[in-house]
């Protein structure tokens, strides 16, 4: 009985023998439907034998002709036999176009292997290597760029610099107190369940209050400032580099690292200190609240016990800190900018790039402040 499919009207026989007719137009158009119905047709009818017959075939170009051969290699694969009538001259000639050995044979594309650990620990290693270089030339050209500008501060862009203050610290506010409030308000916390077992409670104060001020303050708030502005300085500077707008900044003879780098460079240098702070006078608050529902401190007490137990030197040596973290995550955030080719995955891979190796960087420095200032201390 006929029976009408996606693939035209199919006629079996008692012995199993099946004749398909195919709809008027076998192309590029319907050639990937088509073919999802290949396998179809031997699990739905298992016919002994298959006939594809052309008669009312108006239309055929050489995608409906790979589809006739890839029908008719499946048949064989199942050893099926496969015949093909009512095709045209035309349709004849259509399917002698297609290379049946050149469908089969081995790609010449050079197949990809797989290293071993050995290869790709070499291959992290030079990686690692290359990009370090390439990190040193670019901080190298910030430092003469930036000593060029401070010789000739009336070709700094002031207007961006000041953009670029309120970008990186005004609106970064408001996340750096929130979290060092609470963290301010953990560490209390956490430390006045052991210290209030020795009666000891007035020396949560200078706890929270050195804590923050020597350490957490500074590395906290440039972990914060690397995920916020450093981020978005690679974002920005990478999707110029696709817009080929550091190109053409190239070419109106303006020169990229000063024109873009060291504004966000000097901005960050100047706004991370005071970030910090806020971030340790926040924690301090955060504390504070603790100090005074908890344990019984009042106000006057607490604030005297931590302005007690900071010193100068601790203050000095936490705006230095700053400063160096605002130099790296800016030069970390250009640099990889600046490194983007591509496209959009590019921007995205070079954005992420900036965070992770400004924090890692800030893991770093901090680990190295730590031995340099116990020994000058």
């Amino acid at each position: 009985m006929p029976h009408n499919d996606v693939m035209g009207s199919v006629e079996g026989r008692k012995n199993g023998e099946i004749t398909l007719t195919l709809p008027p137009r076998i192309g590029l158009a319907n050639f990937e439907t088509l073919l999802e119905k290949i396998n179809g047709v031997f699990i739905e009818y298992t016919p002994s034998k298959l006939t594809i017959d052309l008669a009312k075939v108006e239309y055929l170009d050489s995608a409906g002709a790979l589809f006739l051969v890839k029908f008719e290699d499946e048949a064989k694969a199942r050893s099926v036999p496969f015949n093909i009538i009512n095709a045209s001259d035309k349709e004849q000639q259509m399917m002698s176009l297609i290379d049946r050995e050149a469908l089969t044979a081995e790609s010449l594309a050079a197949k990809e292997r797989t290293l071993n650990i050995m290869e790709q620990f070499g291959a992290a290693a030079i990686d690692t290597l290359q990009d370090l270089y390439e990190v040193i030339l670019f901080g190298g050209e910030l430092i003469f760029e930036m000593a060029y500008s401070i010789a000739h501060p009336k070709k700094v862009r002031w207007n961006d610099i000041v953009s670029y203050m309120k970008k990186v610290g005004v609106d970064g506010l408001p996340i750096v107190a929130l979290i060092s409030f609470l963290l301010g308000l953990i560490i209390a916390f956490m430390s006045a369940l052991q210290l209030k077992q020795f009666g000891a409670n007035i020396y949560v104060a200078s706890l929270v209050a050195v804590a923050m001020v020597r350490e957490l303050g500074p590395i906290i708030t440039a972990i914060i400032v690397a995920g916020r502005s450093g981020s978005a300085f690679a974002a920005e500077i990478g999707t110029m580099r696709v817009n080929e707008e550091v190109d053409a900044l190239i070419t109106m003879g303006f020169n990229p690292a000063r024109f873009l780098a060291i504004p966000k460079l000097l901005a960050s240098i100047v706004v991370v200190p005071i970030l910090t702070g806020f971030s340790s006078i926040f924690a301090i608050l955060g504390g504070l609240v603790v100090g005074v529902t908890l344990l019984d401190l009042t106000i006057f007490t607490y604030v005297q016990q931590s302005m007690n137990a900071i010193v100068m030197f601790d203050v000095n040596a936490s705006i230095i800190k700053s400063i160096v973290f605002a130099a790296f995550i800016a030069g970390i955030g250009c640099q990889r900018g600046f490194k983007v080719r591509g496209g959009a995955e590019a921007v995205g891979s070079a954005t992420t790039s900036a965070v992770v190796s400004a924090i890692f960087l800030i893991i770093v420095i901090d680990s190295t402040f730590a031995i340099i200032l116990h020994y000058i201390q």
